[in-house]
């Protein structure tokens, strides 16, 4: 296994970050550079934390995974369920002043729903989408769609609302303007990919009642400004830390928690109570892994306490094993076609499979980043258990933003495209199987990877259009089932991410990097 190795000598070595001033600025370390603005155009979770800064949604999903209204007033339902009329809150405005209007709202969703799995699966049903006045936004679906808030409240690749000016431009090319109308304003004017990224306090932002949730309730900011300090060098990081020039480390790699530990002034914290779900995607529009025989045969040689163990030590309170395609904790969890992953582990039995699948001795390119924790972890170990297996492994680290870049590609190897790679999902994202963003077979129109499964699209259609609950649970362990059989992913285990912040601040909002209620002791 590749390991990752920091030199510790004495205190850490003082980073180059300037302090900024005053109680009222909180200064931040993601978990990755900020390469891209626009939430619509990808899954990366960074982008996704920039997004819940600057925009809003018409409905919030809070701890118990329920769609709350957010933007939303509240709704009428018609016609058993089939016309829907959402009431904006008065009062929202845009970051330029502009108030937020019906049709600024139906722009945005009419381009989020062409990116977002759920957003795709309301216009399979959609008859339209109109703005009645200022205030009232109809959606008038063919059949039932009993999802449409959850969908509306979709917690990966969110559902923002953006001004129509925008909302307008090509669902699959970026948005260069990035006005909101959330708790936050993004600085364009202080933005520097790879160093910082600035939001500042909207004075014109009115909260939705009820106790902040998640993405639900009110969303209070407590800081004027929030500097996002991109440090790729967690020894660096840490330093910062400790020396009070950042507040905030979003994802600190094991080693470096042990030494935070011993600081009174900074506590470590899970991000998010369940944990994150490690997943290993193959690409299986080309060679090798176009081969299902190929992809089971991976199976018997993945050991997911080796996994977890390179991302978060070998604590075992801190990770899960026997993990499927749904998060340990959550309602839909269970072992239902788990046998591939709880037989015995077997580096030779994974080789005889090889060997049977016919592999012919291709490249296979994995693609993983060099700066971001999970996934540069899991990349490594994967790295290892594919050389041991006898591929000819072609291993191509860049950082995240790079990555994220890449796996859009739908080109064959010999042509810039990838056979492997691996990340994490929020606990919410693999939480059921209508929020799961890799739990789908719809080809080219899924996320990366692109798995053609007919038989697990039909059984989410099923699964969405259930009523009783029990029906939804059975539906939803043949769905991991097929999933599992077909590999549409591999589970590489589950882990509590832990965060590391100064003592000092107070109210933070689990889940994920949630920066609303937040504030200083």
């Amino acid at each position: 296994m590749i390991t990752r190795r920091l030199t510790l000598t004495g205190a850490l070595a003082m980073p180059m970050v300037a302090r900024g001033q005053g109680a009222r600025v909180l200064r931040f370390v993601p978990q990755a550079n900020l390469a891209s603005l626009d939430p619509v155009t990808t899954t990366a979770y960074v982008t996704r934390n920039h997004g819940f800064m600057i925009y809003d949604t018409l409905y919030g999903m809070n701890a118990q995974l329920e769609p709350v209204p957010q933007m939303a007033e509240g709704h009428e339902l018609d016609f058993g369920g089939r016309r829907t009329v959402i009431f904006l809150r008065p009062g929202l405005k845009f970051h330029d002043g502009e108030p937020v209007r019906a049709r600024d709202v139906v722009a945005s969703l009419q381009r989020w729903a062409v990116r977002n799995p759920l957003g795709q699966l309301l216009g399979n049903v959609l008859s339209s989408i109109t703005a009645l006045d200022d205030q009232r936004v109809q959606i008038v679906l063919r059949l039932p769609f009993p999802m449409l808030f959850h969908a509306l409240a979709a917690l990966s690749q969110p559902a923002f609302i953006m001004p129509e000016r925008v909302a307008r431009t090509d669902p699959f090319k970026n948005i260069e303007d990035t006005t909101g109308s959330g708790p936050f304003r993004f600085k364009a004017d202080e933005f520097n990919s790879g160093s910082l990224a600035v939001y500042e306090r909207n004075p014109d932002y009115v909260p939705a009642a009820g106790v902040p949730s998640l993405t639900a309730g009110a969303k209070v900011a407590h800081f004027d400004r929030v500097e996002w300090r991109i440090i790729p060098d967690a020894g660096t990081a840490a330093a910062a830390l400790q020396a009070g020039e950042v507040d905030w480390v979003e994802t600190p790699p094991p080693e470096i928690q042990l030494l935070l530990r011993r600081q009174r002034a900074l506590q470590l914290a899970a991000l998010d109570p369940l944990p994150n779900v490690g997943i290993l995607r193959l690409n299986h529009l080309h060679p090798p892994f176009d081969n299902p025989d190929l992809r089971r045969a991976l199976y018997p040689a993945i050991d997911q306490a080796d996994y977890m163990a390179a991302v978060v030590g070998t604590d075992p309170m801190l990770y899960s094993t026997g993990v499927g395609v749904y998060t340990p904790g959550s309602s839909y969890a269970s072992r239902a076609g788990m046998e591939p992953l709880l037989s015995p582990r077997s580096i030779d039995r994974a080789r005889a499979l090889r060997r049977a699948a016919g592999y012919d001795g291709g490249t296979m390119r994995l693609i993983g980043p060099t700066d971001i924790l999970a996934p540069s972890a899991l990349t490594q170990v994967a790295a290892d258990m594919f050389s041991k297996l006898g591929f000819n492994l072609d291993l191509a680290l860049s950082d995240w933003g790079t990555v994220v870049q890449r796996r859009a590609s739908k080109e064959p190897v010999e042509k810039g495209g990838w056979s492997a790679l691996l990340t994490a999902l929020n606990s919410t994202d693999a939480a059921d199987p209508g929020l799961h963003p890799l739990l789908r077979g719809n080809g080219t129109q899924g996320w990366p990877g692109w798995p053609t499964i007919p038989e697990l699209e039909q059984l989410r259609d099923s699964w969405f259009n259930a009523e009783d609950p029990g029906e939804r649970h059975r539906l939803a362990d043949e769905m991991q089932r097929v999933a599992l059989n077909a590999v549409a992913f591999i589970p590489v285990g589950a882990y509590l991410q832990l965060t590391a912040l100064r003592r000092n601040l107070i109210d933070r909002v689990p889940g994920f990097a949630i920066f609303w209620g937040l504030k200083r002791a």
